[in-house]
């Protein structure tokens, strides 16, 4: 073998090694939410029960209103298109903004807004 061959196939070698590295170190806490969809989990790092939207609801179920704890904005993005996500502390949108989702953002836990949020909205921005 060449000294070419063994220094391309060396640098292969590394290529391959660094990418599964880089795989493996993906995070492995991204939120299972189907595309589309807000996603809403009882515990936090997307864990327990999930409930999960493709629209506004202006009344969340009892088992997970005040229930929050970790969230997921799946929404689709596009000109013109609601793919922000604002959470209320009270039915009908009411009380504070708990917190509010970019489009594609996942949060695993927000201290200010575990356990308040009741209600919610597909907005243009936060």
């Amino acid at each position: 073998m060449t000294l070419k061959r063994t220094l391309a196939a060396a640098a292969t070698t590394v290529l391959l090694l660094t990418g599964g590295l880089a795989a493996a170190a993906a995070p492995a806490g991204a939120a299972d939410c189907p595309s589309g969809e807000f996603c809403v989990w009882e515990h936090a790092d997307f864990t327990g029960q999930r409930a999960n939207w493709s629209g506004d609801d202006r009344w969340w179920e009892s088992w997970i209103a005040d229930e929050d704890s970790s969230w997921a904005n799946h929404g689709i993005s596009g000109p013109g298109i609601r793919d922000h996500v604002r959470v209320y502390s009270s039915a009908n949108l009411g009380g504070h903004m708990t917190i509010c989702l970019a489009p594609g953002q996942e949060v695993g836990y927000n201290g200010a807004a575990n356990d308040d949020g009741d209600s919610h909205t597909w907005a243009m921005s936060c």
